[in-house]
């Protein structure tokens, strides 16, 4: 289901895919900064534009997303301080590139893969979270409304929680405990429908993957919507999963183009007895997405 964003030499985890002015970009994690490309088409050649993030501090700079908001643009992003966990921030710039300054730190605990959206209720930032106790402790996705850019309520309302031992994140797991990681969540709507994809799992596994959880409503205020996780009967049925061609296929963003919905997913090729380091060499792809009546799946897009 690949169609590379190809800039020779270059990872790109985590990619967020965001069109503002009839150009698109798309921004990834970086260790020193967040790192930006841009491209006059989806599909046309994208130009590598360097780290656009102009932090105080930090590192690991983790999952960012952008929004444009009352003439400015937020990036809100993950990363490392004074040796600390990833705490998320935000950011603000004049132009989608940046440099994006001025940053805040929204939460004092572990906090990670945000995209925040604009309702007629508000603003709301999705993200994950850790929750240690119950069944099936580890990273899940949640929800907070922000009072403006720059503040969240400060109570985010848990929405998608693991269920299933395909979202394992084994290296945290041990003979006690098992952890599970559910992550990266992107909202959308579309025919009366609203839409949590997210991704499952460890993307050194074989069963990182992509799925989704739906709710019919009109309700505007996200922290009030009833998510429900897709499964077939009960059992694990993701949209993205390692392919023939393919694996590590997980952390995404969404845009619709022409009446086309595309997802753009990080993954590496499926090379047999590769090396270990290749598991990092995640870039970014693309597949169609059809969504219909609170169902997604993907099609593929040939090279």
């Amino acid at each position: 289901m690949k169609m590379r964003f190809d800039v020779a030499g270059k990872c790109q985890p985590d990619p967020f895919i965001f069109k503002d002015s009839g150009k698109f970009y798309l921004y990834v994690t970086g260790l020193q900064g967040v790192e930006a490309y841009a491209s006059d088409s989806l599909f046309g050649n994208w130009e590598y534009k360097g780290v656009v993030t102009d932090f105080q501090a930090g590192r690991d700079f983790w999952a960012p997303s952008v929004i444009r908001y009352e003439g400015k643009y937020y990036m809100y992003v993950s990363c490392e301080k004074d040796e600390q966990f990833q705490f998320l921030h935000v950011a603000v710039a004049d132009n989608p590139l940046g440099p994006f300054t001025n940053e805040k730190q929204l939460y004092n605990c572990f906090s990670i893969d945000s995209h925040v959206v604009q309702t007629e209720a508000g603003l709301f930032l999705l993200l994950a979270w850790n929750r240690y106790e119950g069944e099936r402790p580890g990273t899940r996705v949640f929800i907070d409304k922000l009072l403006d850019p720059w503040t969240p309520m400060g109570d985010p309302v848990e929405k998608i929680v693991p269920t299933f031992d395909e979202e394992f994140f084994t290296p945290q797991c041990t003979l006690e405990k098992k952890w599970h990681t559910v992550e990266g969540p992107f909202w959308f709507e579309e025919d009366g429908w609203q839409y949590i994809m997210y991704s499952g799992g460890c993307y050194m596994d074989d069963t990182y993957h992509i799925g989704y959880a739906a709710a019919k409503t009109e309700e505007q205020d996200l922290t009030k919507v009833q998510f429900i996780k897709h499964t077939d009967c009960g059992n694990f049925d993701p949209v993205l999963i390692k392919n023939d061609a393919e694996e590590g296929t997980g952390h995404h963003s969404v845009i619709k183009l022409d009446g086309q919905y595309y997802a753009i997913y990080h993954g590496r090729d499926n090379i047999p007895n590769a090396a270990e380091e290749y598991k990092e060499k995640r870039t970014a792809r693309i597949c169609r997405l059809h969504v219909c009546d609170g169902k997604i799946t993907a099609e593929r897009i040939s090279d």
